[in-house]
């Protein structure tokens, strides 16, 4: 278990650029709401997560598809609750800045995500 979370930890590097570069476009650039830019990047790494994990991390590549991703998009939005959750408590009640809230979140989601595919998704 302990390479499968090395794993997920390498496909979560690569969710975490797709996450940050996307929610700082539509936020700082395209100038979109701060929770609704976080959750288009932090969606699209979800997918891009799925990919990499289906294949590599979790070798589900034999399950049912049409399950599987049903299931992790599933987690992936109790995560963006999570998520955006502890983004507004860190912005509003610690005073902290919307990255730092942001990577406390995904530290907080990280092992909540890796149990729930492991146990769930990618046992169909």
């Amino acid at each position: 278990m302990l390479i499968q979370f090395i794993k997920f930890l390498i496909v979560g590097i690569s969710g975490l650029i797709i996450d940050f570069g996307l929610t700082y476009l539509f936020k700082e650039k395209i100038k979109l709401n701060k929770y609704l830019s976080n959750s288009i990047g932090f969606l699209a790494a979800g997918i891009n997560n799925f990919i990499l994990n289906r294949q590599w991390t979790y070798d589900g590549s034999n399950g049912d598809i049409l399950i599987q991703f049903p299931i992790f998009i599933s987690i992936v939005l109790v995560s963006l609750f999570v998520l955006n959750a502890t983004v507004w408590v860190g912005i509003n009640k610690l005073k902290l800045n919307f990255y730092l809230a942001k990577m406390i979140g995904i530290v907080i989601i990280t092992f909540l995500n890796f149990y729930a595919h492991l146990h769930i998704t990618f046992n169909f």
